[in-house]
């Protein structure tokens, strides 16, 4: 048997140790929280893990109670980041972002054409929503364009109503002997606005304006002949048409309108035709092989042009040089040769293969 003295002793050293085995404050788990934290616990404490806001545990144990050995068991306790309803696609616009989980933030962006009807960004929250909702891009619009003094609207087609989406345009004209200063074609813009409307002054403007929208009359081309209405004056839009006798053709455009500035838009001429000092070849002309005995029998017009043959006698090929009527002159390329209908024995550049 122990002597009473050394049970009393063993008991109290045994209640030292037990008493000394206390837990320490628990390690840090990311995202999580402990009931109660404290520095350190007595055996048969228990603490209680739980996730922040905005977290959600993936498996792993809660709760634990600190052992007599005074060392927690291992947490396998994970915490991981709600997760919000997928917002990667916008219509008509674009969403930024790295991920969907809280706490981050995406942004929004509208194509050209749509603005943001809502916020731009959004935060995924604690209970896993986004906050603000989702935005949606909406099309811009423009109202129906006011119609400027002496003006007409002649072309509008409005596709929201009344109103036209971003890119829509709208024509004038002005009224007659009324001239249009500015584009007579206004744009709905991005920022839901028309472009800077034309101007339409005439007769019932100051007297410059009337001065600048007279015409003089129109002066008869050498060999040709110009019609323009007999009227008293010439206004702005009126036109005046030009032609050219025979063998002449005309430099210019048919028609002349009477501009906003008081000048015509063109001064046509009439221009000589070319005879050609040569007899007989095959030239190109647009594109084709033809003979140039055939195809300009009665000379070529001011402005026609064709592509004479020539021999590279060193390369034994064949390649071509330009000729253009120039009001009555044409120079033929040096490079040609033209070779008489009994010289049988020659072979013709045109025959010949080319370079």
């Amino acid at each position: 048997m122990f002597p009473p003295v050394l049970i009393l002793l063993s008991g109290f050293l045994c209640h030292v140790a037990i008493a000394g085995r206390t837990c320490p404050k628990p390690d840090e788990l990311p995202f999580s929280t402990v009931v109660p934290l404290k520095q350190s616990y007595e055996p048969g404490e228990q603490i209680v893990f739980s996730c922040r806001p905005g977290y959600v545990s993936r498996g792993g144990i809660r709760r634990f109670t600190c052992p007599l050995t005074g060392m927690w068991p291992i947490n396998t306790l994970k915490c991981m980041p709600r997760v919000c309803p997928f917002a990667g696609i916008l219509e008509n616009g674009t969403v930024r972002y790295t991920t969907f989980e809280y706490p981050n933030t995406i942004s929004f962006s509208c194509h050209t054409g749509f603005y943001l009807k809502g916020a731009s960004s959004a935060r995924c929250t604690e209970e896993g929503k986004w906050s603000p909702d989702i935005p949606v891009c909406a099309p811009i619009t423009c109202p129906p364009p006011p119609i400027p003094k002496f003006a007409n609207l002649s072309v509008y087609k409005p596709l929201a109503g009344n109103n036209s989406f971003y890119g829509g345009k709208a024509v004038f004209t002005c009224s007659p002997h009324h001239a249009m200063f500015g584009s007579d074609t206004i744009t709905c813009t991005e920022h839901g606005n028309w472009t800077k409307l034309p101007e339409c002054r005439g007769e019932s403007n100051n007297s410059w304006e009337r001065r600048a929208s007279l015409c003089p009359f129109p002066s008869r081309p050498d060999n040709g002949f110009v019609n323009y209405p007999a009227n008293p004056v010439l206004f702005y839009k009126d036109t005046a048409t030009f032609g050219c006798h025979e063998t002449y053709s005309l430099d210019g455009p048919e028609e002349v309108e009477c501009s906003k500035f008081g000048n015509w838009s063109a001064q046509p001429s009439c221009k000589a035709s070319c005879k050609l000092p040569v007899k007989k070849a095959t030239v190109i002309y647009e594109g084709e092989r033809v003979a140039i005995q055939n195809r300009f029998k009665n000379g070529m017009l001011h402005g026609q042009k064709v592509s004479f043959f020539c021999k590279n006698k060193e390369k034994k090929c064949s390649y071509t040089e330009d000729a253009q009527c120039i009001d009555g002159t044409i120079e033929i390329p040096k490079c040609f040769k033209e070779h008489s209908s009994l010289a049988f024995w020659k072979t013709d550049a045109s025959d010949v293969k080319p370079c």
